[in-house]
């Protein structure tokens, strides 16, 4: 009983000395007032400013990364303003535009901040299958109109049996043009000039040869080629004088490494790899080659794959296009 008392008297004299009635109580609670900022600087409390920190395009930060920014006496701003946005784009993109969007993305990213664009490239075959099967993408490039017309319900029957409802119509356009060519390797052993020189060999048997599967828009506007020249397949094929590649890049690895005597490409491959260019294909003998470019309906980020498709149209990315031999189509 006398402990409570003694408890109860002490907290009277607490609240009296504190309560702003006591003029000594006044005086200290002013002194601890201005003392506590000089001690909290005194034993390392000082609150630091926020350190602004760029948003790495092409890579999202890592724990190990942000870890080793605080290590130099950053700090994390975890208030205040936005976050700044994180998008991953996805574009799927026929290998030959490889290098070029390569490029472009990459430029797109530094303008972008907060945005990385993620490339997959391989024969547009390939990138029509798997985006019918579920793969996720926001872009579609394809090296030709089928590819693309397959996925887009607004083709029609005819050119979409299945009914693929996957291209988001309105973003849809034609972005580039390409042309066929006939690559050989330094030296050009077997003196190929022209298409004609090669349709002449391969009825004689003395030329090794190779073109795209016939799945890949590389290989399609190929067997235009032949069927220009009336060329048997069957007996090209028995004598040993082709050889396929899943996407066109594999094709100009084969002339480019020497193992075939020649290969017929896109004149941008040919031109990306240093190849001789021995012959150009007319539209008669192949066809026009034209890149279709859309968003897709699936998009996780629809507004970012339309502004990607508009950046695609800008003077700055023709420029990247023009520089390896393509034509651009609708310039501004």
């Amino acid at each position: 009983m006398g402990t409570m008392y003694a408890a109860g008297g002490v907290r009277s004299v607490f609240n009296s000395f504190f309560s702003g009635k006591s003029v000594l109580g006044r005086t200290v609670l002013a002194a601890l007032f201005l003392a506590v900022p000089a001690v909290s600087a005194g034993i390392g409390f000082r609150a630091k400013a926020p350190v602004s920190r760029p948003v790495k395009s092409g890579a999202a930060e890592t724990l190990k990364e942000v870890k080793a920014e605080e290590s130099k006496g950053g700090d994390l701003n975890l208030g205040g303003d936005a976050p700044a946005k994180d998008i991953r784009l996805t574009v799927f993109a026929a290998a030959s535009l490889t290098e070029t969007l390569s490029k472009i993305g990459k430029s797109y990213e530094k303008n972008h901040p907060g945005v990385r664009v993620v490339f997959s490239f391989d024969s547009s075959g390939t990138l029509k299958t798997q985006i019918a099967e579920g793969a996720q993408s926001d872009v579609f490039i394809s090296a030709a109109p089928k590819q693309m017309d397959a996925l887009d319900i607004t083709a029609g029957p005819e050119k979409n049996p299945q009914g693929l409802d996957y291209v988001a119509a309105d973003t849809r356009f034609n972005l580039l043009e390409n042309k066929v060519v006939l690559a050989v390797p330094e030296g050009n052993k077997k003196n190929l000039r022209s298409f004609d020189d090669l349709a002449a060999a391969l009825r004689e048997h003395t030329v090794f040869l190779a073109i795209g599967n016939s799945d890949v828009p590389a290989g399609q506007y190929t067997l235009k080629i032949f069927d220009y020249y009336k060329l048997d397949m069957k007996d090209m094929y028995a004598h040993k004088s082709l050889t396929l590649g899943s996407n066109v890049k594999e094709v100009t690895s084969q002339v480019s490494e020497g193992v075939v005597d020649a290969g017929i490409v896109y004149a941008t491959d040919a031109h990306s790899a240093g190849l001789t260019v021995a012959g150009t294909a007319t539209r008669e003998m192949a066809g026009q080659v034209i890149y279709p470019a859309a968003a897709l309906k699936h998009s996780k980020n629809p507004e970012e794959a339309r502004a990607f498709l508009n950046y695609l149209k800008t003077p700055e990315s023709g420029k990247v296009f023009e520089s390896v031999g393509f034509t651009v189509i609708n310039k501004p």
